[in-house]
């Protein structure tokens, strides 16, 4: 059954301290074995046993692999195993235990030669890596700013999903980066590039530590043979986020005995954009043949509506392992959907029933709003601020602080007052051959009159005064500027902040930053956003009272963790929980994405519908549900939302729909 050692004597309780469907899984034959997991279903108390069982069975402790996806999570459960197995002599402290990365990072350590380095390789953090990506880009006489060639981080983004993939270069960039494909060759060479200064460098990055290892493992026979018999036993937490490197180094180490556990859920599989194979649970029976399948179906979360409603929603996936979640405890409140006349009115609904909730004794931070998107947190962050509520934004920086919002903001400001020295500053270098001097040169001539922003400024008077690298970026960047300013006269600043992204600054995303989509749905909703306002000051001033009210209310101000309200996209919230949950803008090309909607095959959809059972099954006690009817499209118009197909797949059961007045 087991490789055994020096057996201990068995303390531990397993029938008293586990159910029945975990307690299988602990006890179980060796083997590779299957354990779908489901929310709130006690997964890491049951890697954690199972880890003490094998101890107490007289498993060597150093045959022991635990792989997880953060180091506090594999340091927290062998801490665990120490106080389930104290007479073990220290046997948490002798499994081997943490991150794919660290793991790898060990025994190449000890392998290092046998795939080009040394032993004592430097291993480069994200930082590092995006300088030495823009060196070798800069090393091969590539301008990003000028062609629009991605840079050093978009790059970095690139590659790390063609490895943990494992696709081709060509192929992800044209499915995830159609609009680099004219740079193929230039990108090639770069990536070239990359790798042979890693090596010149004795440096790895954060892939490199997989790639190496699963290299390691698939090319050097004795190398793998020696592992697998090290590690007798092998067990893999969150299995469902396991890309498709991950997932081949793992089949090589359990090659030899077959003594695998992965532990997951595949209703939970939401990582697709950052490279994770939800393919890799969902056929582990047909790769592993004799594999037992266990589920843990008692949910100790959440109560028997919420789970209702989670259970009538997942059912429609047509490719996953059924399961029903079944809880143990008391009936709660039937979760609540609420359809709200627009946005603005979803925001006030949301904060309004949080003042309710709050005053009947539920802590501001067992609240949370879970969303698809950041930029559907804009308004909600707006009320917050406005009532003096505190909150803490899980899904990135608040809203107005972020880098896109500032940069477009920048220019409105110089078309309304073109004495803001600091905007000039800012969209200045955001251009090709602007850095800070030039700048600061160009901001002195507008300050001392030579440049007069109310009069042309591209003719060749004006160019022949900038400096010359920077006067075609100078003669986009003024043209933008006149241009803004005619339309300030006529339109208002929703259509500003769409000419500006239209005269260059989406292609600046594009090479710039690997989230460029989200960040121009962002742009997107601050021009519906600014359209409220005849006039661009008037916007600008409502920002700018909005960002002082949200520097003095931030958290750390204004009370500990558990007095903020919780914002969070639903990816940050998996592994989380919370008292009362509101899932905002349930609306079809919201939630689920039109992105995801226009994807061909279904898996898109598919995976957009775990992320709402994801989002659900975060609620201990209460939920609601909120979209608005009305909202404006990128074309300005205000159109009628239609529910999220989630909602409509539910057919009117597991909540009760609710009219937004009758909270008011």
């Amino acid at each position: 059954m087991f490789t055994t050692g020096v057996k201990t004597r068995f303390s531990l309780n397993y029938d008293g301290e586990l159910n029945e469907q975990q307690l299988a899984v602990v006890k179980a034959a060796g083997g590779p074995i299957l354990v779908i997991a489901g929310a709130g279903s006690g997964k890491t108390r049951v890697v954690t046993y199972r880890v003490a069982y094998l101890i107490e069975s007289g498993v060597d402790p150093s045959g022991i692999l635990l792989l997880t996806f953060t180091n506090k999570a594999a340091k927290e459960m062998l801490h665990r195993v120490e106080m389930l197995v104290p007479n073990a002599g220290g046997a948490g402290g002798r499994v081997w235990g943490g991150t794919f990365h660290h793991i790898g990072n060990r025994i190449l350590r000890r392998h290092a030669p046998l795939v080009g380095y040394q032993p004592n390789y430097s291993i480069l953090d994200q930082d590092d890596a995006r300088k030495l990506m823009s060196a070798c880009i800069s090393d091969l006489k590539i301008n990003p700013k000028k062609s629009g060639f991605p840079k050093g981080e978009v790059l970095g983004n690139l590659l790390s999903l063609a490895l943990n993939t494992r696709k081709p270069i060509d192929e992800v960039v044209l499915d995830r980066y159609p609009f680099f494909q004219d740079f193929l060759n230039d990108i090639r060479r770069v990536v070239e590039r990359y790798k042979s200064r890693k090596c010149q460098l004795n440096a790895m990055d954060f892939d490199d530590l997989l790639f190496y290892w699963e290299t390691l493992l698939r090319e050097h026979p004795e190398v793998r043979t020696r592992y697998g018999q090290q590690f007798r036993h092998i067990l893999v937490d969150e299995y469902q986020d396991t890309n498709r490197l991950q997932a081949d180094i793992l089949d090589l180490l359990a090659m030899g005995h077959g003594n695998i556990m992965v532990v997951g859920d595949d209703s939970q599989s939401i990582y697709s954009f950052r490279g994770a194979n939800f393919a890799n649970i969902l056929t582990f029976p047909e790769r592993y043949t004799a594999a037992q399948v266990f589920k843990l179906e008692i949910n100790y979360r959440s109560t028997p509506q919420i789970l209702h409603l989670a259970n009538l929603s997942i059912v429609h996936n047509r490719y996953q392992f059924p399961k029903e979640l079944q809880t143990v405890r008391s009936k709660g409140p039937t979760p609540s959907l609420i359809p709200v006349q627009d946005v603005m009115e979803q925001a006030s609904f949301v904060v309004q029933k949080m003042e309710e909730i709050h005053k009947q004794g539920v802590p501001l931070g067992q609240m949370a709003v879970l969303y698809r998107a950041h930029y559907h947190s804009m308004e909600l962050q707006m009320e917050l601020t406005r009532r003096g509520i505190p909150y803490e934004v899980r899904s990135g920086l608040r809203f107005f602080e972020q880098a896109h919002i500032k940069d477009v903001s920048a220019y409105l400001k110089i078309a309304c007052n073109p004495l803001d020295e600091l905007a000039w500053k800012r969209a200045l270098q955001l251009y090709p051959r602007v850095g800070k001097s030039t700048a600061d040169k160009i901001w002195q001539m507008v300050f001392s009159g030579i440049l007069n922003p109310k009069m042309p400024m591209d003719g060749q008077e004006v160019l022949a005064k900038i400096p010359a690298p920077a006067r075609e970026s100078w003669r986009l960047f003024s043209r933008t500027i006149s241009r803004l300013q005619e339309i300030e006269k006529t339109s208002g600043p929703g259509e500003m902040i769409e000419l500006v992204m239209k005269t260059g600054y989406e292609t600046f995303l594009q090479s710039k930053y690997p989230d460029y989509e989200s960040r121009m749905d962002d742009l997107g909703q601050l021009a519906a956003f600014a359209r409220r306002y005849s006039s661009c000051q008037d916007f600008l001033s409502e920002l700018a009272l909005l960002t002082s009210l949200e520097e003095e209310s931030a958290p750390g101000r204004r009370g500990d963790g558990n007095e903020s309200v919780k914002l969070s996209s639903v990816h940050q919230a998996k592994g989380l929980e919370w008292s009362v949950v509101f899932i905002i803008w349930l609306a079809e090309g919201r939630f689920p994405s039109m992105r995801s909607l226009a994807e061909s095959g279904g898996e898109a959809e598919e995976e957009e519908r775990r992320l709402f059972y994801v989002a659900v099954t975060r609620a201990r006690d209460e939920l609601f549900l909120c979209y608005p009817r009305f909202a404006p499209d990128r074309g300005r118009r205000e159109m009628f939302q239609q529910p999220s197909r989630f909602i409509a797949e539910l057919s009117g059961v597991g909540y009760e729909r609710l009219d937004s007045e009758d909270f008011y």
